[in-house]
């Protein structure tokens, strides 16, 4: 499944890549973020790995990020590999003033497992619904700097 999810958030473009480079902001905008640890690389850089553990209600999940790409003000891809899921993140930005940014964000999910792939094709929606909450949650922190930790 390939879907795409953009956003405009009003802010620099070089602040919100910069917000978006700061692993430490993420808990303040993903929502369920328990922790993350650093595997290898540099940190945000090309190849890189850290391990995201997050908790949805009882439900725990941990990823593996990998910094596929990077282009300063331009591109950030990833990979998120879970168990029996792959999912490669393309995210685009432009500036479309010196205060308004233009976020592109394509997703495609990969099951590795049958029971990812019913998942895939009996909830679709929730892929794309998550996403787009994450983004808005992340417009919300770079333009008023309100966070989703209560």
């Amino acid at each position: 499944m390939k879907y795409t999810t953009e956003i405009i958030i009003n802010r620099p473009l070089i602040y919100c890549f910069s917000l978006l480079e700061d692993h430490s902001n993420i808990k303040y905008w993903q929502e369920g973020l328990e922790s993350y640890e650093h595997i290898s690389g540099d940190i945000g850089e090309i190849g890189s790995k850290i391990k995201l553990n997050y908790a949805f209600g009882k439900r725990k999940i941990s990823l593996t990020e990998t910094v596929t790409g990077k282009q300063k003000g331009k591109t950030f891809h990833f990979n998120f590999d879970t168990s029996g899921m792959h999912n490669i993140q393309e995210n685009y930005f432009e500036a479309l003033d010196n205060n308004t940014t233009k976020w592109i964000s394509t997703n495609q999910f990969a099951p590795t497992k049958f029971r990812s792939h019913m998942m895939l094709l009996l909830m679709p929606k929730a892929f794309k619904k998550q996403s787009k909450k994450y983004l808005s949650d992340f417009k919300t922190f770079a333009e008023k700097e309100i966070s989703i930790i209560k």
